[in-house]
C-alpha cells in the first residue's frame, strides 16, 4: 500500500484534539463550538469488489457517526484517526457523518459516493501555479464512476503520490520551479483505472512580493529616525546604492513598484550599502530598536544588518544577524543595545550595511527602515478597559477550543470587570459586587456568578509596566490579571511565578485591544477589550 499524505493530516489533527482534551479540565466549555472542516476521505481498491475505505476528517471533532448510505440499519461510531472499510453494490450512495466535539456539540456533512465497476470517463482536470504560496500546483480532477484521484508530481525523489476525493483538490509542494510531467490516476472500483498525464507543466516560483510589508505605526516625529520609508519622513538625500564595489560581483539594486507601494530591491544580494548624505549623521542612543521588514524567496535564509558610526571621524561598525522565512514578510526589530553590547558608539551614524547568506544567492527586498523608541508620551493603555469577547484554542488567535462574548447574554457579572491602568503605573482589577467564578477557586463548587475571590478580588496592590514597541504588557501584583484569573504563563491554576504575568497586546485602534497569553505550551487565550 502506498504511503498517503493525507494521513498527516490526520495526526496533526489527532494532536489537536488530545491537547484540547488533556486541557479540558480548565477550560470553561459551557459555549464551545462545533467541530469544523468535515470531510470524508474515500479509497476504493480496483478490483470490482465495490470495497470502500472512509476516513473521517474534522477539526476539533474527537468522534464520529458514519452512515454508509445503503440498507446498513445503523451508522458506526469512528474515533479521530480510525477508519472503516464497507463493500458497495455498484450504485450512488449518499454518505452522512456526524463529528462530536470534546462537549457533544456536533457538526454534520454528506458526501455523493459513486461506485462504479466500469473504467472512469469524462475526466476534467485542472492544474495550476498558486496565486500566493511560491512552487505550490492546485490540482483538481472530476470525472464519471471515479471516487478518487492519485497525483505523482514528477519531482526526481519524491515517489509517494497525494490523494484527493475526486472534484476536492489535491495540492503539490515542489522544491524547486521548472518543467514536470504530473501523472493523475482515477480510480473508481472498477479493475482498470484511467490515467491522464500532464507533460512539461511549469511550475513557477513567486520571485518577488505580492503583498506589501506591514504598515508601520504611527508614531510621533522624535520618536522615529527614519531611513527608509512611506509612513515618516526619511532622512533628506539617502543614496540606497552606494556601490562599494559589489557591483563588480553582479549585485545590483532596483527600486521595485508594488502597486504604487516603493520597495528596496537588492538584485543576488552579497553586501549592499546604505549612506546618507555626506556631512550628515544621525543619533540613535535614544532610539530602542532599528526596525526593518524583509522579504526574499528560499535562496537567502539569514540577513546581516551593520549600521556604521562616524564619531571624531573613526569609523566602526557591528553587525546582527537574523533569519528570514522564504517567501513572505519578515518584520526584524534589533535592539539597539545589540550595537552598543558590542562595543559600538551610535552617536553618529551615517551608513548602514547588508549582507545576504549564502553569499550572493538571490533578491532581496526591503522596506521600513527606521530607529525608533517607545512614545514620549503617556501609555495608550491608560485607562479603564472592559473585555467583550474571550476565546481559547491551540495556537495564538485561535478560539475554536471555547467562545464568548458579551452579545450572548451570559456572564453579564464578567463582561462588566473593569481593568484599569494608572497613569502612575498602578494597575488595579475593578470587579463590583460580583464577578464570574469558577471551582479551581477556593470554596467555589460551580461556575457561576458571586462575590469576588481572594486574592483575585482587586484588594491586592498592582502594578504594570507595557512595552509599545514589542506590544509585551506585564502586571504584577497577586492575584492581578487580564481576562481570566486562572491563566498566567506557566499555566492555569491563578499562581504565576513570582506574582508576575506577561501578556501580548495588540492595539485594533485607540480603544480596542487584543490580548493574547500562552497558558502554558499550546494552550491560547485571546481577550477582546474597549476602552470605557
Amino acid at each position: 500500500m502506498k504511503k498517503i499524505k493525507y494521513l498527516f493530516s490526520l495526526c496533526l489533527i489527532a494532536l489537536t484534539v488530545w491537547t484540547c482534551a488533556d486541557d479540558e479540565k480548565n477550560v470553561d466549555l459551557n459555549s464551545a463550538t462545533a467541530p469544523t472542516e468535515l470531510d470524508i476521505q474515500f479509497e476504493i481498491t480496483q478490483d470490482n469488489s465495490g470495497l470502500v475505505t472512509m476516513t473521517p476528517l474534522g477539526e476539533g471533532a474527537i468522534s464520529f457517526d458514519l452512515a454508509f448510505g445503503d440498507d446498513t440499519p445503523d451508522p458506526v461510531s469512528l474515533d479521530i484517526g480510525d477508519n472503516i472499510s464497507h463493500t458497495y453494490s455498484e450504485g450512488t450512495y449518499t454518505v452522512s457523518m456526524t463529528g462530536y466535539g470534546v462537549t457533544g456539540l456536533t457538526s454534520e456533512i454528506t458526501k455523493e459516493l459513486v461506485v462504479s465497476f466500469e473504467a472512469p470517463t469524462n475526466i476534467e482536470v485542472t492544474i495550476e501555479n498558486d496565486a500566493a504560496v511560491s512552487k505550490q500546483v492546485n490540482v483538481t480532477v472530476n470525472a464519471d464512476f471515479a471516487v478518487n484521484y492519485e497525483v505523482f508530481s514528477g519531482e526526481t525523489g519524491v515517489v509517494d503520490p497525494v490523494v484527493a476525493n475526486i472534484g476536492d483538490t489535491a495540492v503539490l509542494q515542489y522544491s524547486d520551479a521548472g518543467f514536470y510531467d504530473i501523472t493523475i490516476i482515477v480510480m473508481g472500483g472498477a479493475i482498470e483505472t484511467t490515467t491522464y498525464v500532464e507533460e512539461n507543466f511549469e511550475v513557477t516560483s513567486i520571485e518577488a512580493p505580492i503583498v506589501s510589508a506591514p504598515t508601520p505605526p504611527s508614531r510621533d516625529p522624535e520618536d522615529v529616525i527614519s531611513i527608509f520609508s512611506s509612513m515618516y519622513e526619511d532622512v533628506e538625500g539617502t543614496d540606497y546604492f552606494p556601490d562599494w564595489g559589489q557591483g563588480g560581483q553582479g549585485s545590483s539594486w532596483a527600486m521595485f513598484d508594488l502597486a504604487g507601494d516603493e520597495i528596496l530591491q537588492y538584485v543576488n544580494l552579497s553586501y549592499q550599502g546604505i549612506a546618507l548624505v555626506e556631512g550628515t549623521t544621525v543619533d540613535v542612543t535614544a532610539m530602542e530598536y532599528l526596525h526593518l521588514d524583509v522579504w526574499t524567496t528560499d535562496a537567502v535564509t539569514d540577513i546581516e544588518t551593520s549600521i556604521i558610526n562616524n564619531a571624531g571621524g573613526v569609523v566602526t561598525e557591528a553587525p546582527v544577524t537574523e533569519s528570514l522565512n522564504a517567501g513572505e514578510w519578515t518584520s526584524i526589530e534589533i535592539p539597539i543595545s545589540a550595537y552598543t553590547d558590542q562595543g559600538l558608539t551610535v552617536s553618529e551614524i551615517f551608513q548602514m550595511k547588508f549582507v545576504g547568506t549564502p553569499w550572493a544567492a538571490g533578491t532581496v527586498f526591503i522596506d521600513n527602515i527606521y530607529f525608533y523608541k517607545s512614545p514620549s508620551g503617556p501609555s495608550p493603555l491608560i485607562g479603564s478597559w472592559q473585555v467583550t469577547s474571550i476565546g481559547v484554542g491551540p495556537t495564538q488567535g485561535a478560539t475554536n477550543w471555547w467562545s464568548n462574548d458579551v452579545s450572548s447574554g451570559e456572564r453579564d457579572c464578567y463582561y462588566d470587570d473593569n481593568y484599569v491602568f494608572n497613569a502612575d503605573g498602578s494597575f488595579a482589577n475593578i470587579q463590583g459586587a460580583e464577578t464570574w467564578l469558577e471551582s479551581w477557586q477556593e470554596g467555589v463548587d460551580a461556575e457561576g456568578c458571586g462575590t469576588p475571590v481572594a486574592p483575585h478580588n482587586g484588594t491586592n496592590p498592582a502594578t504594570y509596566s507595557y512595552d509599545e514597541a514589542t506590544g509585551v504588557l506585564t502586571i504584577v501584583g497577586q492575584g492581578a490579571y487580564v481576562g481570566l484569573p486562572k491563566a498566567h504563563n506557566g499555566g492555569e491554576d491563578g499562581f504565576p511565578v513570582d506574582d508576575t504575568i506577561t501578556y501580548t497586546v495588540e492595539f485594533v485602534d485607540d480603544n480596542t485591544i487584543i490580548v493574547d497569553i500562552e497558558a502554558g505550551s499550546g494552550v491560547w487565550w485571546r481577550y477582546n477589550l474597549v476602552k470605557n
